[in-house]
């Protein structure tokens, strides 16, 4: 009987999604509700652009890393 290891980098990746959504939706809830205070260089919404740069990267975790792939480099 063989036994599959999950490499902790496919849960890394899942680590990753999950912040990046949760980043974006609250990035996305603050360009349109807005905050009550004034923050230098909000306009520039950095929360949508962290989660946008961190989504990519924990999809190509899960997916270099999925469970009971063959070719796994690790």
């Amino acid at each position: 009987m063989q036994k599959h290891l999950i490499p902790i980098w496919f849960f890394i990746g899942v680590l990753l999604t999950i912040y990046a959504v949760l980043i974006i939706g609250a990035g996305v809830y603050q360009l349109v509700v807005g905050t009550g205070e004034q923050v230098a260089l909000a306009h520039l919404h950095i929360g949508i652009w962290w989660g946008a740069g961190m989504l990519p990267l924990g999809l190509v975790y899960i997916i270099r890393n999925w469970p009971g792939r063959k070719n796994n480099s690790h």
